[in-house]
């Protein structure tokens, strides 16, 4: 059976959560916090906090501030706020950014800062598709994907948390041109990536072949699972 394919991934994260009542939001590892600053527009009542570990996009991040939208620099592991304060933590292919021997402590900090029955919403790429093998040139997640998701199965099954769904989905991601796809994925700040001219040409090589006269298509699949702190 199909994923459906979903572009807006604030659909998803509606379906799901009522966002009327979960509106005290904390994003782990929140990046530009595109899809945080959707969900505000949408949610008039919603407020969220995104913390974020790299300084450059942190820095960003306070130069592009928002109404009801704040930032603080802290990683997932370590959420500098007393506990029960959130309806909902979102961490949106964050996950398998945390280092290995934190990821459980990561979920322990979530499960401490959700008041009780807060939800825990995991949006993790799966390690396959076309992108993916251009991606595993220069930066193979397979081992940290893995570890993201028996992460979140060892959780469940630790009794602290209670697994409402599991979804899969594709989104759909486009390149103008492979400038476009190494400025997005190639030069991101949070990864230090510095490939030779080989290893670039390589890339470009496995790139290409997506390549039309609009420029290159993929789908990322995706797996979202959706917790409730017990």
């Amino acid at each position: 059976m199909n994923s459906p394919l979903i572009s807006d991934e604030v659909d998803l994260l509606q379906s799901l959560v009522d966002l009327e009542q979960h509106r005290r939001i904390v994003e782990l590892g929140c990046g530009a916090a595109e899809l945080s600053r959707k969900l505000l527009a949408r949610f008039a009542t919603c407020e969220v906090t995104g913390l974020e570990v790299d300084e450059r996009q942190h820095a960003k991040n306070l130069l592009n501030s928002a109404e009801r939208l704040h930032f603080i620099q802290a990683g997932a592991q370590a959420i500098p706020f007393a506990g029960e304060g959130f309806d909902l933590a979102l961490m949106l292919k964050s996950l398998h950014h945390v280092p290995l021997d934190q990821m459980h402590q990561a979920l322990s900090e979530i499960h401490r800062v959700l008041r009780p029955h807060g939800l825990l919403y995991v949006s993790e790429p799966v390690f396959s598709g076309a992108l993916n093998e251009v991606m595993r040139l220069f930066h193979d997640e397979e081992r940290v994907r893995a570890a993201a998701m028996r992460t979140v199965h060892e959780a469940v099954a630790s009794g602290a948390w209670e697994q409402l769904t599991e979804r899969f989905f594709d989104m759909p991601v486009h390149f103008q041109d492979f400038a476009d796809f190494e400025r997005r994925m190639v030069g991101v700040t949070y990864l230090n990536h510095r490939l030779d001219a080989p290893s670039l040409a390589a890339v470009r090589s496995r790139f290409e072949p997506h390549m039309t006269e609009t420029g290159a298509s993929f789908v990322r699949p995706m797996r979202v699972n959706l917790l409730r702190k017990r």
